[in-house]
């Protein structure tokens, strides 16, 4: 009896690691010099819909500012930064022809309704669960590889 209770405590440890590690895998970060790019995601469109929304959370850890200047999305011909605000009643949209600004020492966050990035003219339709390869440019960082994980097309913000 003593030795099943062993066992069972040896169990319980090594499933509760198992499930550890695999929230570690799913929270995927990329590192580009002094900036951290959190879990790239994209909202599945919804029908035949051929723009969606991609967003992430960016760390500047740094002590210089950087600037989000461009980011491709594979099967997508046009992805622009875009802000997001309602005045009133009506939803405006507004492009960052310059870039997005990531300030040191600060996070921006892009999430629906708000700052993210805008996909249009869709080639095919991106369905959840999938991963699309993309890359993101920074003034000074540089440019990454990111993947985008496609989620529901009801998501609000990515769970881990």
């Amino acid at each position: 009896m003593k030795n099943l209770g062993h066992w069972l405590v040896t169990i319980s440890f090594m499933f509760g690691a198992f499930q550890s590690y695999g929230g570690v895998a799913q929270a995927h970060e990329i590192k580009i010099g002094k900036l951290v790019i959190h879990h790239p995601w994209i909202r599945q469109p919804i029908g035949s819909a051929t723009v969606a929304g991609a967003y992430t959370t960016i760390d500047n850890t740094g002590t210089e500012d950087d600037t989000l200047i461009k980011v491709t999305v594979e099967g997508v011909p046009i992805a622009q930064i875009h802000d997001m605000k309602m005045e009133g009643e009506t939803m405006k949209m507004a492009e960052f022809n310059d870039g997005l600004l990531i300030p040191a020492g600060k996070s921006v966050e892009l999430k629906p309704k708000s700052l993210h990035i805008m996909l249009m003219n869709l080639k095919s339709s991106f369905m959840q669960g999938d991963e699309v390869n993309g890359t993101m440019t920074f003034a000074k960082a540089g440019k990454v590889d990111v993947d985008f994980e496609v989620v529901a097309a009801t998501a609000e913000a990515h769970k881990h």
